[in-house]
């Protein structure tokens, strides 16, 4: 006999426990079953963009992420000679209502675990069932489950089932069983953490060289809690390769593989290989994301988050877009009834959305500024930036970006809730 469950959900990152949360607050009662034994607090940085910002604030923790994260003040783009390009201000800098949050994934996980826990009870979160399918009828989803064992677990009923399992999903495998591989962008990231002095105002986030020659992205995710002054920074060093590293967020990175590109990048306001050499340990990724399916739902059961969309981690979206899939869902979910009318509204809505994202993320990120720079100055020192592109068209590159992801000012600022 399976236990019940009005949603099910699979997976306890970013984008199932913030539907969890947002379920919630929406009067409908839900589950969460992780694979893990135990969940702790892994990952390196990321940012939330305003859109994700609002979101959670209206899920009542801005008052925690303030506590853990770093409102960033600006985004700054230099060449590969430290040369400034362009910047402007970030979040509420730049006239939002809502901040943009540099944060480690640790720490915001750590925030969304404990509020599930707090509102739906400390049995909301089930850890050690992998999921390993899901069958239906016309009313009800069965999941089944294995321990990290593999042994077979008792079975979950529910009404709707939510994956929310990341980039190895079973369920997207289910739906999708002769899919193809990754497809990989020809580029490597190596990631690390470093306790660091402020850099520029303590809460800049840099973008800074070109992938051919070698790209940085720098931003605090801690500010100072033992009186140092230090901050934790994070940094993400990009470099085309023909070689694709394992898809695994897990797997540790070599510095002779990437760290020669940088040892020259000895700036006034930073020593790039000084900070590298400072972090403790360095993971390896690549830049990899899959074709936009045509569909995420199939009867009574959804894809969210990295199981609907994985997407080159370019213009902090991945996180953020996740966010915004659990709220319109759940909004959906509350109109529409726990039923397919309510997940097909939901499919419309975000697969066109995140397609957008995910085909512009290959094409005219927000780092395109980096490009257009570096092909248009052949990568050389310039004398004045005004001389190789005008601040009007690096604005309007920047813009259209948040067009297309959904966060524009004018936009957010003047949409209803979802939820």
């Amino acid at each position: 006999m399976s236990k019940a469950s009005e949603v099910i959900i699979v997976g306890a990152g970013v984008g199932g426990l913030t539907l969890a949360l947002s379920l919630h607050q929406a009067g409908i009662p839900c589950r969460i079953f992780e694979a893990v034994p135990e969940l702790r607090p892994l990952g390196v940085g990321i940012n939330l963009m305003p859109h994700a910002a609002r979101e959670l604030a209206e899920l009542g923790l801005s008052e925690r992420l303030d506590q853990v994260g770093v409102k960033a003040q600006e985004s700054v783009f230099f060449n590969s000679h430290g040369q400034l390009i362009y910047r402007e201000p970030a979040g509420t800098g730049l006239g939002y209502p809502w901040p943009q949050y540099s944060i480690h994934r640790g720490d915001l996980q750590t925030v969304l675990l404990e509020a599930v826990h707090e509102r739906l009870g400390d049995d909301a979160v089930q850890c050690g069932h992998r999921c390993v399918g899901a069958t239906q009828n016309e009313d009800y989803v069965t999941v089944s489950f294995t321990s990290p064992s593999g042994q077979p677990l008792e079975p979950v009923t529910g009404r709707i089932v939510v994956a929310c399992d990341g980039i190895h999903s079973s369920l997207r495998k289910q739906l999708y069983p002769a899919e193809g591989a990754p497809r990989y962008s020809g580029v490597n990231m190596w990631r690390g953490t470093a306790y660091w002095d402020p850099i520029l105002t303590g809460a800049s986030m840099i973008r800074a060289g070109w992938l051919s020659v070698g790209k940085m992205v720098i931003y605090p995710i801690r500010n100072a809690r033992d009186g140092s002054g230090k901050q934790l920074i994070n940094w993400v060093a990009e470099l085309e390769s023909p070689r694709p590293a394992e898809r695994d967020w897990g797997r540790v990175g070599r510095l002779e593989d990437f760290l020669p590109a940088f040892e020259s990048w000895k700036f006034d306001w930073l020593d790039v290989p000084a900070l590298i050499r400072a972090s403790e340990s360095v993971l390896e990724y690549p830049m990899c994301d899959q074709d936009p399916l045509p569909t995420w739902t199939h009867g009574r059961l959804t894809l969210l988050g990295d199981a609907a969309h994985p997407m080159v981690p370019r213009g902090s979206n991945g996180a953020g877009q996740a966010v915004l899939d659990a709220r319109v869902l759940a909004g959906l979910l509350k109109k529409e009834g726990l039923g397919p009318m309510a997940l097909q509204k939901y499919d419309r809505e975000r697969v066109a959305a995140t397609t957008r994202v995910v085909l512009t993320n290959r094409s005219n990120p927000p780092d395109a500024i980096l490009r257009e720079v570096h092909e248009r100055s052949q990568g050389k020192p310039f004398a004045r930036i005004d001389d190789v592109i005008s601040q009007s068209e690096l604005r309007e590159i920047a813009e259209n970006y948040r067009r297309v992801a959904g966060f524009d000012a004018a936009t957010l600022g003047t949409r209803p809730s979802y939820v």
